[in-house]
């Protein structure tokens, strides 16, 4: 029987949390890597796996990935309210944030300020609703359950993004957050060493995009430095 095939891209934050989930929870599968900076996902072969072109994508007739949800319906439920707030609350906001404060500028795109200030406003109060509606007292894990599910993952995810901006920009929004970022410790703790694996391709990403910007900056210093020079001559 032929594995799964989950087509994905690691700097994708669905794509990480589906691949995850599948590893914590042993499901056999192979990974089918669809560069999402090469526009592969654009491709009419792609388009054959999804026509919609996103990623992640799931081919295998009968795996239904939300037939890994918890037995009880009412859980159930709550989980599906998280994700279904999931898309248009913290993901709009978290990758808006980093696409136009980071993607952007490294793929020479144009970028947004009234993008960049509405994002950081609903970031913001994305990470407000987490603490007071799903992480109430001591909860270890979204909605008190004793182990994560696929929306602790969708989100936390989704915050690790963040890493792309920086350590200072993400510490600006994630400082005040203490219960957040214990709730984050407690999902990579549980779904480690996969979390980790998954996560080292976004952190590659972060070690590019700060070297170009280091760069970038030497050369706006240098001729400005040649031009002080020149004007004492």
């Amino acid at each position: 029987m032929q594995p799964v095939k989950v087509y994905a891209d690691r700097r994708s934050q669905p794509s990480r949390a589906v691949i995850i989930f599948c590893r914590v929870n042993q499901i056999d599968f192979e990974e089918v890597t669809v560069d999402l900076f090469k526009s592969q996902h654009l491709t009419p072969e792609f388009r054959k796996v999804n026509p919609m072109g996103q990623v992640p994508a799931i081919v295998d007739g009968r795996f239904k990935l939300f037939e890994r949800y918890p037995a009880d319906l009412f859980t159930r439920a709550k989980i599906e309210s998280i994700l279904d707030w999931h898309h248009t609350n913290l993901r709009r906001g978290a990758a808006t944030l980093v696409q136009h404060t980071a993607l952007a500028p490294f793929l020479g795109l144009t970028t947004s300020p009234e993008a960049v200030k509405q994002a950081e406003k609903l970031l913001m109060q994305s990470l407000g609703v987490i603490e007071s509606v799903w992480l109430k007292g001591d909860a270890k894990f979204l909605l008190g359950n004793p182990q994560p599910s696929i929306a602790d993952l969708s989100l936390v995810c989704e915050i690790m993004q963040l890493e792309i901006l920086g350590d200072e920009v993400r510490d600006r929004f994630m400082g005040a957050h203490e219960k957040i970022l214990i709730w984050m410790d407690n999902v990579k703790k549980a779904t480690s060493p996969h979390f980790e694996e998954v996560h080292e391709l976004l952190f590659h990403v972060k070690a590019r995009m700060l070297q170009s910007k280091a760069a970038a900056s030497n050369q706006a210093f240098e001729p400005s430095t040649k031009l002080k020079i020149a004007s004492k001559l």
